[in-house]
């Protein structure tokens, strides 16, 4: 079995167990889609139930579970982009929107690839200090008030067929924020593309579509670290158990993401986040989380 710590890398999931590591995944998955930060759930309910942190590396591998689930989500949207990107450049039709759009995924990617890679030590050390409660708390505080701020001010009215170049490298730069523990991919995109003034359906789907490539090459980079390390069968074992059960959770709760939009509003996960960061940041200054 593999150490908490190994070569540097953060692998406390092989120690939870199958049972455990299974529960996870269910957060995780759940977690994951929603705004609300999966990183920082992975965090908060091993604290509170007194189980070993699963790492860093655990929430970054288990992406690969969301990216399961967007593509079969969004299948239509991805087949339509893939097959029309690429009939596009046999034709040498560049103005194509297929082309477009898959050229915009690859230039949204850019910003978190660099910084990403320029983090990773800092990222995925063991004990790293961006992982602390504190540190959660106060993210779940500041895009609270951030998805409230898009919420009020933005109109909701565009749609992925008026996105712009402008607007996709803002949602580029704000996905970077995801980086961080609390902020949550999808809800730095999402805020970012209501501030922008798509519906909230639209901005939903156009932020998961932005996402895949980051999703992608998050969760393999991981599988690339815990190969290096020598991660042994029992431990891959655990993580598979983990990712199939995230893919199954993530891929309803992207389906209910989508009904509470369509029909309501992102105040419900305004509410969760602020109330989250504020049990959070007193739960650390009591000392009953550390």
């Amino acid at each position: 079995m593999a150490e908490i710590c190994t070569q540097g890398v953060d692998t406390g999931f092989v120690g939870l167990g199958y049972a455990k590591v299974a529960f996870l995944g269910v957060v995780q998955g759940i977690t994951e889609l929603l705004p609300i930060s999966s990183t920082a759930h992975m965090r908060i309910v091993p604290a509170v139930l007194g189980w070993q942190d699963p790492g860093s590396a655990f929430s970054a591998a288990m992406q690969l579970a969301a990216l399961a689930a967007v593509v079969s989500y969004f299948w239509a949207d991805v087949r339509d982009i893939t097959v029309g990107s690429i009939g596009a450049l046999v034709r040498r039709d560049f103005g194509n929107p297929y082309l477009r759009l898959a050229l915009w995924i690859v230039l949204a990617t850019v910003p978190i690839g660099i910084a990403g890679l320029a983090l990773s030590g800092l990222l995925n050390a063991c004990n790293s200090p961006l992982r602390g409660i504190a540190v959660i708390g106060v993210a779940c505080l500041v895009m609270a008030v951030l998805l409230a701020l898009a919420e009020i001010r933005a109109r909701h009215q565009r749609i992925i067929a008026e996105a712009t170049t402008r607007d996709v490298v803002l949602i580029g730069l704000a996905q970077v924020g995801a980086l961080i523990p609390g902020v949550s991919r999808s809800g730095s995109t999402l805020t970012a593309a209501l501030a922008l003034g798509f519906r909230r359906s639209e901005a939903a789907r156009f932020s998961f579509l932005l996402d895949l490539p980051a999703i992608a090459l998050a969760g393999l980079k991981e599988l690339w670290e815990l190969h290096k390390v020598h991660l042994d069968a029992h431990g891959w074992s655990v993580l598979i158990v983990g990712l199939v059960v995230a893919s199954i959770s993530a891929f309803f709760a992207i389906w209910g993401l989508m009904r509470v939009l369509e029909r309501f509003s992102a105040w419900p996960f305004v509410i969760y986040r602020g109330v989250l960061g504020v049990v959070l940041l007193l739960s650390v200054a009591m000392g009953w989380l550390a």
